[in-house]
């Protein structure tokens, strides 16, 4: 796996809309929270655009994101949002000069169908991490910013991730694995399976969040997983949060330990839950694609590369 050239002051990085259309009193706080950061934005057509639900039709969408990584004054690639549609661009993305022209490449979410990629095909370490226009202009707290430009303005090991203050990681299963980690979005992952895209899990530790799905979706979700023998081939499993995934009539459904404990305690792999990462704040920013250890006991997890 590669790990792209961290970002310097100064930097001019390429702002796109890979998913969903972003509100237009959004854009311009988007930009101006990265150049607080000291880079020089280049936003592409994509992130004024609409289409539907969509920020622009496929084509522009996945030309903004074929163009800036292809663009040799830009260093980094951002997605301003997620939402929905960053799978409909895999067909139209360039992988292989994307792959010889490796850079930082960031969002969360719906950005979880390009970052399966870019990991897989392209052999690109990606980050898992906050997003200018529904983060970054409000405002981080310490725990989120520290972690973010430590990823993105660093290429140095990230070593033990500790929870934020008044927080704890919590083991389901006790054990201890070294591996890949890969994943993000459970509904993203979930849908890659059955598609030239879909997620390889062999020998890899899964990092899975999800946000604004009842307990019975999630079931279902991690079932197909569980059932598509992701879950075995894994060897080990990080449960980040699960932001408002909460049943309309909590006294006629199962609760998330439950599935937890039916779908993945059985498997016997090293599971951590309550990582904090995912929709939601503090966050950490995850180089996806990077070695990482689940050590036994752990209160973290330890990024090695």
């Amino acid at each position: 796996m590669l790990r792209p050239r961290p970002l310097k002051i100064g930097d001019s990085i390429g702002l796109v809309g890979a998913s969903s259309s972003t509100p237009s009193d959004k854009i311009e706080l988007a930009i101006k929270a990265l150049e607080m950061l000291g880079l020089n934005v280049i936003a592409g057509e994509s992130c004024y655009a609409s289409y539907g639900y969509l920020s622009g039709k496929d084509d522009l969408r996945a030309k903004d994101i074929n163009s800036m990584f292809q663009n040799p004054s830009v260093a980094g690639v951002f997605c301003i949002r997620g939402g929905y549609g960053s799978a409909r661009l895999l067909d139209l993305i360039d992988f292989e000069m994307i792959k010889s022209n490796p850079k930082l490449f960031i969002g969360y979410s719906d950005v979880t169908a390009l970052h399966i990629a870019f990991n897989q095909i392209c052999k690109l370490v990606t980050f898992h991490g906050p997003m200018p226009s529904t983060e970054l202009y409000k405002g981080l707290d310490s725990y989120t910013m520290d972690s973010y430009l430590n990823n993105i303005f660093t290429d140095r090991p990230i070593g033990l991730i500790k929870a934020p203050e008044g927080m704890e990681i919590k083991t389901l299963v006790d054990g201890e694995c070294e591996g890949i980690i890969t994943g993000g979005n459970l509904s993203l992952i979930t849908a890659s399976i059955g598609t030239k895209y879909e997620i390889d899990t062999k020998g890899k530790i899964l990092f899975i969040e999800e946000v604004d799905e009842e307990p019975y979706r999630v079931d279902r979700m991690l079932l197909q997983l569980k059932q598509a023998g992701k879950l075995d081939s894994a060897i080990g499993i990080i449960l980040g949060y699960f932001t408002n995934c909460i049943a309309e009539e909590p006294e006629k459904s199962l609760t998330l330990m439950d599935i937890f404990k039916e779908l993945i305690v059985p498997l016997s792999k090293p599971t951590i839950y309550s990582f904090p990462c995912g929709h939601d704040l503090p966050t950490v920013t995850i180089p996806l694609g990077a070695k990482v250890r689940i050590a036994r006991g752990s209160s973290g997890v330890y990024f090695l590369d």
